[in-house]
């Protein structure tokens, strides 16, 4: 009766610990092929270490300046440009 017992309530418990065990794994491997690509989900978790997360080193004020101006530079030459109209 007694060995009956505990090999069911053993049976149980393990079969919750796999259980869990595989849902954590699962969750891993969600978590490295595609929801670690979300900023909104890593700032949730707080995760600052993934390499998808990590940020270029702050570049010098001259240079954010001058990059800013060429990228500002490049869309008011995209708007300037006119297609000549078809004359068929």
């Amino acid at each position: 009766m007694w060995q009956n017992l505990g090999l069911t309530l053993l049976v149980i418990v393990a079969t919750l610990l796999c259980v869990l065990i595989f849902m954590v794994f699962g969750w891993y491997v969600v978590w490295q092929l595609f929801l670690s690509k979300f900023k909104f989900l890593r700032e949730l978790v707080g995760d600052a270490g993934t390499p998808q997360a990590e940020t270029k080193p702050p570049e010098p004020k001259s240079e954010r300046s001058a990059g800013a101006q060429l990228r500002s530079r490049s869309r008011t030459t995209r708007q300037k440009v006119f297609f000549p109209e078809s004359t068929s």
